[in-house]
């Protein structure tokens, strides 16, 4: 039986120092890097969701990256579009005779590269949707709590979204995703960046007070310009909703920073549940000391490479 090529994983909580460690791994083993990062899809939408694009940029190499800037904001991009965009991706970096590696954030994402589903686009049901809009939000909210635990919070955002998310979650308990082994053609290797909550809470504040200061209100307010409404803010997450509050009128200068920090402390936090739960399902992860010297989580990570190519040969 032929190997299949291992596909090396870094995932991590927000400000673990992902991209910084993904791209010095790249530009020493000559990688090209796809993004599973819910947000960093969206176009004009580089300092909220933490592009980091400068980081790309490794001793005067740019390194390549895939599914970064691929669609317009105001567009809701889902799992089953990126499931497709990185199966291209990751077939495009190989026919180039190239390795990838992946860098990311959202756990839904990057568990559903490495379960190696096939997945299926969920067909829209016009009569369950009807009669979903003459129920109440609450009874709703209900029935989708008896098919599964929310993965994201923003499927309670609006009744149009909780109503799509039930439609899936009821073709999924109908249809279940099967593995489709004539497709598989990687063994993925999962490396996560670990660092202590004091450290993390740190790196948070002083990310999000860089990230005011670069001008994420004035990105907010031009994608508003641009046509992208405020409900549609709410929809891209932390960053995207208080700074709409703040643009409303509805929270002040301090309330803006003090709320968004802390939730975003929050989402870090369930982030972390997220990878814990991803070992309790089976899936081995790596962790890598993110507190120590980039140099040194290089040195780590190429040697988790190197120790499973020779346990794969």
């Amino acid at each position: 039986m032929q190997n299949k090529p291992i596909l090396p994983i870094i995932l991590g909580p927000t400000a673990s120092g992902k991209t910084a460690l993904a791209t010095a791994i790249a530009y020493k083993l000559q990688y090209e890097i796809i993004s599973a990062d819910s947000r960093q899809v969206y176009k004009g939408m580089t300092i909220g969701t933490g592009k980091d694009l400068s980081e790309y940029t490794v001793q005067g190499v740019q390194i390549p990256y895939h599914l970064i800037d691929i669609v317009d904001a105001g567009y809701m991009y889902n799992l089953f579009e990126f499931s497709q965009d990185f199966a291209r991706a990751y077939t495009d970096i190989l026919q180039r005779n190239k390795q990838a590696l992946v860098c990311g954030g959202t756990g839904l994402y990057v568990e559903s590269i490495i379960k190696q589903y096939t997945m299926v686009k969920v067909p829209e049901d016009a009569d369950f949707r009807a009669a979903c809009e003459l129920r109440s939000f609450e009874d709703l909210k209900q029935e989708f709590l008896q098919y599964k635990t929310p993965h994201n919070v923003t499927d309670f955002d609006t009744k149009k979204r909780l109503i799509r998310a039930i439609e899936i979650a009821r073709y999924e308990h109908h249809h279940a995703p099967q593995k489709n082994e004539a497709t598989l053609k990687y063994e993925p290797l999962v490396m996560g960046i670990a660092i202590s909550r004091e450290t993390r809470r740190n790196r948070i504040e002083a990310r999000l007070h860089n990230r005011i200061h670069q001008g994420l209100i004035d990105e907010v307010e031009e994608l508003i310009e641009s046509g992208v409404t405020h409900k549609i803010l709410q929809y891209y997450g932390l960053e995207y909703r208080y700074a709409s509050l703040y643009i409303l009128g509805e929270l002040s200068k301090e309330q803006f920073e003090q709320q968004l920090c802390t939730a975003i402390f929050q989402f870090a936090k369930r982030q972390m549940t997220w990878f814990r739960g991803m070992e309790r399902r089976g899936i081995h992860v790596h962790w890598i000391d993110g507190e120590c010297a980039l140099p040194e989580q290089v040195n780590s990570v190429i040697e988790h490479i190197s120790k499973h190519h020779t346990a794969a040969k």
